[in-house]
Formats: structure tokens, C-alpha cells, sequence
């Protein structure tokens, strides 16, 4: 099942944020991850402005998210960022069809 990591940084330093940017996909898709969402506009629906960078990273399963992060090539990009940005990484595992299929039709029995 799907997992992702949802990542939020508050950058400090944008010229060094760009240069760990470009460093860290080839590190992703070794691990079968690929970018969903990345830095783009935010649009805060609820509760406080969101000022923070969010990203947004898909992988086939949670353990090959956690070992992406905990990678040797992974900690070696990520003291890029240590000096330019403060991050905060949560990896989620995702929901399967049939889960969300059974969600869905809670939800409509209710209508």
C-alpha cells in the first residue's frame, strides 16, 4: 500500500534550499518514490496562515519511505538543508481502494 512523507520547511536561505532541492529526487525514486506535490501554491482553507514550503512525497510503502529518510545518500543530501532550513518529515501510510470505497459508502448511507 502506499505510504507518504509529508515534509514542511521554513526556509532561511533560499539559494542553499534550491541547491538540496535538486539533490534530493535521484535519492527518491532509487527508493520507488516520486514527488506529488512540491512547494507550490498553498491556499490555507482552515486555521492559520500557512507560511511554511510543503512537499508532498509518494512511496510504494511506508518502510521504503522510513528507509529513504534513514538512507546513507539521503543523510548526506539532508545536511544541505541543516543550515538553510528548518524541516519537520512525517511519514503516513496511505488508505487502500477498499478502505476508502467502504468510507464512501458509510458516508452515503448517511445522506
Amino acid at each position: 500500500m502506499a505510504a507518504y512523507i509529508v515534509a514542511q520547511f521554513d526556509v532561511k536561505d533560499w539559494d542553499k534550499f534550491r541547491e538540496y532541492g535538486k539533490r534530493t529526487a535521484r535519492t527518491i525514486a532509487s527508493f520507488g518514490g516520486r514527488f506529488i506535490a512540491r512547494g507550490g501554491e498553498i491556499v490555507t482553507l482552515e486555521g492559520p496562515q500557512d507560511t511554511m514550503r510543503i512537499v508532498l512525497i509518494e512511496f510504494p510503502s511506508i518502510a521504503k519511505a522510513t528507509a529513504f529518510y534513514q538512507s546513507p545518500d539521503y543523510t548526506t543530501t539532508r545536511k544541505w538543508r541543516e543550515d538553510c532550513a528548518v524541516a519537520k518529515f512525517v511519514a503516513i501510510d496511505g488508505l487502500s481502494p477498499d478502505a476508502w470505497s467502504a468510507a464512501v459508502a458509510e458516508s452515503e448511507a448517511l445522506a
